[in-house]
């Protein structure tokens, strides 16, 4: 009989942390080995995009776990290898880096995270011009930061605010050019869109919509400027480009395992062979909050790659315990911190409570007459009652709460059967 070569989780990162760490709690023995890119021990990615203001960034300080936690727990931690080629044979299979390194593994957890998406600009490639992924990025962007006056965001998703946001708090010209008719389009409503588009303006940025880009300008090889297709020439020492990421499935694919906007998993966190797992962000999943809509959700969250990660390693034990996580976001903007609860998509009804002008106010979702989502800006008492209300099957009316004068929590009842 084949020595146990034990659990090879590719993705040293919160999802892979946790994933090992649940192994653990549930009683494995076996060797667990993680394995990730960067050359850091896995860190919190949260403060990358909120903490660059300051103009330093400590990795260090962001470590999820400590060295001896590792060491305790009898994990490998493996870093700075990237893999490359996986394949499976009778035992489990092999794992090779792109260095040459070989891991055996008799389970296998993809915990392979998503990739930031690339625009092809001209002018992409000059100094001053930036993604954030990952620590590397954060450190390199920081200290550009901090000598400059212009800053440019393209794209007006939640990372591209956070920056944007902590570069005018720093006193910088900031300017944030969307593509879209609106900020945060996929996420939000109108209501909560506008919002952060005034929210912004009123804090110094300029926010420019419908942008159309046609490239970057340099100068001695450094960024100088952004160009737009009607001719409007956007000053900048330093660009962000935030458009969203995609879900790394290179190696899911290498073995054949389904794919659809990330790598396919049932509820249990089972792929389509079978044996391999996948958990967090590179991962679609059955939609556990459809109410019999069904389809699949990609979500890219702490909270959701946390419980994703525990439902993965349960299935690792051979036991099945659906995934059922209520799904919740937050995003600081400076003194602006979005907090949501639930999907919001395919609402029909909003209800808004509060004063977007007074920076505090939440904007109800409603399907059917019943409650499934809130953008709650600076409302975390509202936050909290609906995400309670909502992890536990229950409504909140739309007539009532659409008194401002009434705590959201006093108005939480059992859902009208239909």
């Amino acid at each position: 009989m084949a020595m146990d070569a034990g659990t090879l989780i590719i993705g040293a990162c919160q999802t892979g942390v946790q994933l090992a760490a649940s192994l653990r709690e549930l009683g494995d023995t076996s060797p667990i080995t993680l394995v990730g890119e960067e050359p850091h021990a896995p860190y919190q990615r949260p403060p990358l995009s909120k903490e660059l203001h300051r103009g330093t960034i400590d990795v260090a300080a962001l470590s999820l776990r400590t060295a001896g936690w590792y060491q305790g727990q009898d994990i490998s931690l493996i870093t700075g290898e990237r893999i490359a080629h996986l394949e499976r044979n009778n035992d489990g299979g092999v794992a090779t880096s792109a260095g040459g390194r070989t891991f055996r593994f008799s389970r296998l957890a993809l915990a392979t995270g998503a990739a930031v998406r690339r625009l092809p600009l001209e002018g992409a490639e000059l100094d001053g011009v930036h993604y954030l992924r990952d620590a590397s990025d954060a450190v390199r962007l920081a200290a550009d930061l901090a000598t400059a006056r212009d800053v440019v965001v393209i794209g007006g998703g939640f990372i591209g605010l956070e920056v944007a946001a902590g570069a005018r708090a720093a006193g910088k010209r900031v300017t944030v050019l969307e593509a879209a008719p609106r900020l945060v389009g996929r996420a939000v409503a109108e209501e909560t869109s506008e919002y952060f588009r005034a929210a912004h303006q009123r804090r110094g940025a300029n926010v420019v919509l419908d942008a159309r880009i046609s490239r970057l300008a340099g100068a001695d090889g450094r960024v100088a400027g952004v160009e737009l297709a009607d001719g409007t020439q956007v000053s900048a020492d330093v660009v962000l480009i935030g458009v969203g990421v995609v879900p790394r499935t290179e190696l899911a694919e290498q073995l054949g395992l389904a794919v659809e906007n990330g790598i396919v998993v049932d509820e249990f966190g089972l792929c389509s062979d079978g044996m391999t797992v996948a958990a967090g962000d590179c991962a679609s999943l059955p939609n556990p909050y459809a109410r019999g809509n069904g389809g699949r959700v990609r979500m890219e969250s702490v909270p959701h790659a946390m419980e994703h990660s525990k439902v993965a390693a349960a299935t690792l034990q051979g036991r099945r315990e659906p995934y059922r996580m209520f799904p919740w976001f937050w995003s600081d903007q400076a003194d602006i911190k979005l907090q949501i609860a639930g999907l919001s998509a395919g609402f029909d009804e909003t209800v808004l409570r509060g004063d977007p002008e007074a920076d505090k106010f939440s904007l109800l979702y409603y399907r059917e007459g019943r409650i499934i989502a809130a953008d709650c800006v600076n409302s975390a008492a509202d936050f909290m009652a609906v995400r309670n209300a909502l992890a536990h099957g229950l409504d909140i009316p739309a007539s009532a709460a659409s008194d401002p004068g009434a705590r959201l929590k006093h108005l939480v009842v059992e859902p009208a059967l239909s």
